[in-house]
């Protein structure tokens, strides 16, 4: 018999400065369709590769590259750092336990190795934000630019978040862009541009953690983990008017908060509940009476477990979630300030025919862009 061929995922996942329930995930879900779709021809396994740029970042102390610069935001999170070590062990043994992981840690200075030593055929350079030059500039494992990786790649759900080039980035990009045989994007916005700089299949897809059905996840779903209705505010940043938002909320319908985020001077009025895991994570939101967040992914598990939610603005991310929500037909779940209203109702049905029909494209499309790598 044949032995299948490995594809290797390269992501925004092990390596970050914060965790990030979205970046485990995605890269989950990403492997679970590779895996489905391959049938015995190919199976996908992560690769262990850290970036130049996140090779200084540390996850147990991140206080030294956070975004937010003033001395509050580093004093609240010096007083989350034991929930954030508690959580950094959770990812570490999910990412360990969950997903097929490379044994070998590669970076610049060996990439080309893990061919060899991991025995990857290909690679699949997706998903999330990994085209983003304003977080990671051209990286050449997320560009595919590793001798090992030039002609040997496909893009899948990668996307540019809401970058700005500028024209001496132009040509870069080009050239970077050519090294791959096949390139979806998660978003649509550059699509027209891909398309007329290179000679490649190119299209738009969905996210990887909407490749899966609801159901698809209940086996990494923990037990409920709170008693009593509540409401998850999960906040990838602090936004006070979404804060006020999910306290005036929850007063009015009798709720108490359960939240995630490094606010741990909440704790006098919340749950605090950073130190989450993801299968923890996953049953936060399956079990809220209502979900507040300004999480892309976030706003996705509300979806798939059918909870309620609103979704805030978030710098560089409006872009993914308006496009997602369009897509869903639910815009109006869309707040960009505290206006003490509950969006109208989900039709949930509706939405996961909408998202079903999407899912069976992108599948094809996967398993298009994967066969090039098999010739």
């Amino acid at each position: 018999m044949k032995t299948p061929a490995t594809f290797g995922i390269i992501s925004y996942n092990l390596y970050c400065n914060f965790t990030n329930y979205g970046s485990a995930l995605q890269s989950w879900a990403m492997q679970q369709a590779v895996n489905a779709l391959g049938k015995g021809r190919w199976q996908a396994k992560m690769v262990d590769y850290c970036p130049d740029i996140l090779a200084d970042k540390d996850t147990l102390n991140p206080m030294k590259n956070m975004w937010d610069k003033d001395p509050e935001a580093r004093r609240l999170c010096e007083l989350t750092l034991p929930a954030i070590r508690k959580n950094y062990d959770e990812f570490n043994r999910f990412y360990r336990t969950e997903c097929a992981v490379t044994q070998g840690k590669y970076t610049s200075r060996n990439f080309d190795q893990c061919v060899e030593n991991d025995h990857i055929d290909g690679f699949l350079c997706g998903s999330d934000t990994i085209f983003c030059v304003n977080e990671f500039g051209f990286d050449d494992g997320y560009y595919a630019n590793y001798p090992s990786m030039k002609g040997n790649s496909v893009a899948f759900a990668a996307s540019f978040g809401d970058a700005k080039f500028t024209e001496e980035q132009y040509p870069l990009l080009n050239q970077r862009l050519s090294n791959f045989r096949y390139i979806a994007l998660r978003e649509e916005g550059m699509v027209p541009y891909v398309k007329a700089h290179t000679n490649v299949p190119v299209t738009q897809v969905i996210d990887p953690t909407l490749l899966l059905p609801p159901e698809s996840y209940a086996p990494i779903t923990a037990e409920p983990q709170e008693e009593g209705k509540y409401l998850l505010m999960y906040a990838r940043r602090y936004n006070p008017a979404m804060e006020a938002y999910a306290e005036e909320m929850a007063a009015k319908n009798g709720w108490k908060i359960v939240e995630i985020s490094l606010r741990a001077e909440n704790a006098k009025r919340h749950r605090m509940f950073y130190e989450a895991g993801v299968e923890q994570f996953l049953s936060l939101v399956k079990h809220a009476a209502f979900m507040v967040t300004n999480s892309y992914h976030g706003m996705i598990f509300a979806v798939q477990h059918n909870t309620p939610f609103c979704v805030f603005s978030r710098e560089q991310c409006d872009t993914k979630i308006a496009q997602l929500l369009n897509i869903m037909q639910i815009g109006d779940c869309l707040k960009t300030e505290n206006d003490g209203l509950l969006p109208p109702p989900v039709d949930f049905a509706a939405v996961h025919e909408r998202i079903a029909a999407e899912r069976e494209r992108s599948l094809g499309i996967m398993e298009e862009a994967l066969q090039t790598l098999c010739c």
